[in-house]
């Protein structure tokens, strides 16, 4: 699969969770001071984000 969400510590120290294409990150969440909360976060885009609706800015 060449698409997937991956948790890692930044230089602060804290967890982000990132979208990645390939090699490419495609967005990254804040930092979190818990591994559990990357990992909710992921959970919240999976549940809200295929049915956001799509802003194109003029």
């Amino acid at each position: 699969m060449a698409h997937k969400f991956v948790i890692e510590k930044n230089k602060a120290g804290e967890f982000v969770a990132k979208f990645k294409y390939n090699a490419e990150i495609i967005f990254w969440t804040e930092g979190y001071s818990s591994k559990a909360s990357a990992k909710n976060a992921i959970d919240s885009i999976l549940k809200n984000g295929p049915g956001a609706p799509i802003e194109e800015a003029e």
